[in-house]
Order: C-alpha cells, then sequence, then structure tokens
C-alpha cells in the first residue's frame, strides 16, 4: 500500500468518524435550550403552572427550559405562531384548555387548528377556579348574588382576563345558568382583573387560584363559590356554585403540545419527563400552594380530551352567545 493511498483511507475514516460523531450529538435531545410558550400573561394559573414545571423538567432533562409570555386575543395569537415553529422539540406549547378547544369556537379565524397543528404531549395539571367579590359587596353566597343580579340585571360588573379567555365564558356560562345578567369587564390578563376587584373599581370576577389564592388568604377578596366540580384542597370549606346551581362545573386543565411533525421519539420522551415531574413531592405540593393539581395522562389521552371537548365548548359558546369583541 503507498503512502498516499494510506494518507487517503486514513482521512476517509476520519471523516466518517466526524459525521457519525455529529449525528449523535444532533440526535442526543435536548442539546440546547427549551422555549415554553405560555399564551397567557403573567401572573394567571398557566404561568404558575408553566414555572413549576418547567423547573422541573429542565433539572430532568439538564437543559434549561425558558417559560415565554406571549398574551393576546384570548392565547390564540401565540396559540397559533407556535403551531408554526421549527417542529425540532425547542419550541413547545403550555396551554389552558381556553385557548385551545374554546378559542376555535370564539374566534372565526384563530390562526391554528387545535387537532392537526399539534402533537398532543401530556396533560399536565388542572386548577382550581373561583367567583370572588370584593369584601364591600352585599352578597356572600352564590344565592345572594344571584337575587341581588336579578333584581337590578346588568348593574353589577364581572372581571375577566379578557374576551375568550375562560374566566369570560365562565362567566357567561354562571349568567345563563342563573338566568342573570352581568356587565363583562375584558382586562389584559386574570392578575390586572383581579388587582381592580381587590382596588373596588369592579365588584366580581371569575379567578383562577394562582391569580387570586393571595387575595383571598389576606382578606382583599371573598370566595362566593368554587367554580370546580368538587370543593378544592386549598379552600376546603369554599362550597361549589354546584352546591347552589345544580349541574354547573367545570375542572380547567392545562397541558402540554408540540408543533404537528415534531419527531415521535421526542414527544414520547417528553411525556415520560412530565410524567416523572408529577411525581416529584416538590411539584406536587408547588402546584397546592397555588390551587392546582397534577393532571396525568399519556399524549393518546390528551387527544382524545381535545377531540371530546371541542364540540362540547362550541355548544357553551353557542348556547351562552358569548362573544369577542
Amino acid at each position: 500500500m503507498t503512502f498516499p493511498t494510506l494518507s487517503r483511507r486514513i482521512f476517509t475514516a476520519a471523516v466518517l468518524c466526524s459525521a457519525a460523531f455529529t449525528a449523535g450529538a444532533q440526535d442526543k435531545y435536548p442539546s440546547k435550550p427549551i422555549t415554553l410558550v405560555v399564551p397567557q400573561a403573567a401572573g394567571g394559573a398557566n404561568d404558575a403552572i408553566a414555572r413549576v414545571v418547567a423547573q422541573k423538567l429542565g433539572e430532568q432533562l439538564g437543559q434549561s427550559v425558558i417559560v415565554e409570555n406571549r398574551p393576546g386575543a384570548g392565547g390564540t395569537l401565540a396559540t397559533g405562531t407556535t403551531a408554526r415553529a421549527r417542529n425540532d422539540g425547542y419550541t413547545l406549547l403550555l396551554t389552558a384548555d381556553s385557548a385551545h378547544v374554546i378559542g376555535p369556537a370564539l374566534y372565526k379565524n384563530p390562526g391554528f387548528d387545535p387537532v392537526k397543528d399539534f402533537a398532543p404531549v401530556a396533560p399536565v395539571a388542572t386548577a382550581g377556579y373561583v367567583l370572588v367579590a370584593h369584601p364591600s359587596f352585599p352578597a356572600n353566597t352564590v344565592a345572594e348574588m344571584v337575587a341581588l343580579a336579578k333584581a337590578s340585571p346588568g348593574k353589577y360588573s364581572i372581571a375577566s382576563a379578557g374576551n375568550g379567555t375562560l374566566n369570560h365564558l365562565i362567566g357567561e356560562m354562571l349568567q345563563k345558568a342563573a338566568g342573570i345578567q352581568l356587565q363583562h369587564i375584558p382586562y389584559k390578563g386574570s392578575a390586572a382583573a383581579a388587582t381592580d376587584v381587590v382596588g373596588g373599581q369592579v365588584p366580581l370576577s371569575v379567578q383562577s387560584l394562582p391569580s387570586a389564592i393571595a387575595f383571598i388568604k389576606a382578606g382583599k377578596l371573598k370566595v362566593l363559590g368554587v367554580v370546580n366540580e368538587k370543593r378544592v384542597a386549598a379552600l376546603p370549606d369554599a362550597p361549589t356554585i354546584g352546591e347552589t346551581i345544580k349541574g354547573f362545573g367545570q375542572a380547567p386543565w392545562y397541558a402540554l403540545f408540540a408543533p404537528a411533525g415534531t419527531p415521535a421519539a421526542i414527544v414520547a420522551q417528553l411525556q415520560t419527563e412530565v410524567a416523572r415531574a408529577l411525581e416529584h413531592k416538590d411539584v406536587v405540593e408547588k402546584l397546592a400552594t397555588v390551587g392546582c393539581e397534577p393532571f396525568k395522562g399519556t399524549s393518546a389521552q390528551l387527544a382524545a380530551l381535545v377531540q371530546a371537548d371541542l364540540p362540547k365548548w362550541s355548544r357553551v359558546v353557542k348556547d351562552t352567545g358569548a362573544t369577542v369583541d
């Protein structure tokens, strides 16, 4: 064998080894920070849940998981842009059911298809929701609030996190179920709405517990009723709205999605990591402090949940006459 031939073979082997190493490095996921898009403002339930889960996922994956709040249009704006992000597993969506399965019924062009544009990864958590009032509000129960509202239709205002948000829809459902009329005041986020109820500018609001629990414990907001079907552990003495208005109750959920086309292996890995995170005692405790609970499930179960909730919420939007101005 001549020296030039040997040199060529050594060079070829080196190139092949380098290519194999590069391919292996590219195959390893994650090899850089992950962006976790939250399509709502900071201070709400989705933001609180995302930060607890992102921290634990970062520890488990050995990479930073960065929460990025992109509020607007009831969560549909950021949901649409995330659907068009690169499907490489480095841009993910942690969203509320309001943006994912209610938004498409409220907006003529939400900017995304909740089924075709996303790969379901895993459900993450459920949150406690409450109907709250300023301490000076004359009613102390749902029944008393309904009586006041029936006596003076349109007199009392109810603040929400914005048009098309879950707070907004629950408020509309409550009005229809109780046969009352309230004036809807949309805000740019649940934190802003809660702050104005605390300040006395608006008497009522439907709030997630992460947005309101500190105010409730400080006596700056009073709970008239729990939105969820069952009483929540964070407020065991607070009755549900369903105890007064039979059949009323919702269990808002939050889940992780990836853009459609994300490699199945990455989706499976993320599903496994979410399941691991939700088993950690510190994650369970941190969620509990803000009135949330782990919601465990698979990608397939999340896909089925989305498919079931889309027609359900479409009927709610139609029945309540809810609109986005």
